[in-house]
């Protein structure tokens, strides 16, 4: 009777990859001219078995149902890994959208945060930030200016960039900060705003930086800065109510979380955000393109 353990002639994809990592440790203490043999071996032996995958494909591809057959075997992991190892299987879209997060996590992890890939669907990828990345106040520019320009930098086919609902688990070091990774380090480009002693906590104000109009908002010992436009037809907001740390757009009536930039009304969009920090008590702020 079935156990649910492998057979003995199976072995799983992690053991065998356990394997090849033990025998290439071996070879950290053997001479120049030993590692470089030994590579060219395994180049190869890659090389022909690179080969003779191609030509047994090409030589089944046309049987009847062995294209399905083919698809079939390739849902097995260990078979999986070989033709990606050899270049007979591209990527899939989900692992491409995992890799140009690849690109941006080193800068999330030096400010104690990550990115997580949700789901892939059709043209519309979904990211979840977290540790110190979720629940930051540098949620929204982290997400504009960076995650979400890297994906579509690296995968053009994905149209749509949403990002989920955190874990609840984040957060900074309860002082004010550069809001995001991708605007904090660089010195150019900032452009003095206000005086914090003049944006009171729960506050917001309408000004215009370098003759962009933005919406300046005051949380505690945080503050958040986005473009003045509806994210719904780009019309400003001038005279929409704002109260309870949102803001309605008084043209169509969406409504915005002025802490994060998210959209209540129509969650696949949101404000666009702009680097903000605070030094010696002046309001900096940067603004993206």
């Amino acid at each position: 009777m079935a156990d649910g353990s492998a057979s003995p002639d199976t072995r799983p994809l992690d053991e065998l990859l356990r394997d090849l990592a033990a025998l290439e440790a071996l070879a950290a203490g053997w001479g120049e001219a030993e590692r470089a043999g030994a590579q060219a071996r395994a180049e190869a032996v890659d090389a022909l078995n690179a080969e003779a995958f191609r030509r047994l494909i090409r030589a089944l591809r046309d049987v009847p149902g062995m294209a399905e057959a083919l698809r079939a075997a390739a849902g097995d992991e260990v078979i999986y890994a070989v033709l990606r190892r050899h270049g007979i299987l591209r990527p899939s879209l989900f692992e491409r959208v995992d890799a140009a997060l690849e690109t941006v996590r080193p800068m999330l992890a030096g400010h104690g945060g990550d990115a997580e890939l949700v789901s892939v669907e059709g043209a519309r990828a979904e990211i979840r930030f977290l540790g110190a990345c979720d629940g930051c106040p540098a949620s929204a520019l982290t997400f504009y200016a960076g995650v979400k320009k890297a994906i579509q930098e690296h995968v053009p086919e994905i149209t749509e960039v949403r990002q989920a609902k955190g874990l609840g688990g984040g957060g900074g070091d309860g002082q004010v900060h550069f809001t995001s990774p991708f605007a904090a380090g660089q010195e150019e480009g900032w452009a003095g705003a206000a005086e914090l002693g003049e944006l009171a906590d729960g506050t917001t104000r309408i000004l215009e930086v370098e003759g962009r109009s933005v919406l300046l908002s005051r949380f505690g010992d945080r503050v958040t800065c986005f473009e003045n436009a509806c994210a719904h037809m780009g019309m400003p907001m001038d005279g929409g109510a704002i109260a309870g740390g949102l803001i309605t757009c008084p043209h169509h009536g969406f409504r915005y979380s002025l802490e994060t930039g998210e959209c209540l009304t129509a969650p696949e969009v949101q404000l666009q955000p702009h680097g903000v920090r605070v030094v010696g008590g002046r309001i900096d702020v940067r603004l993206m393109p």
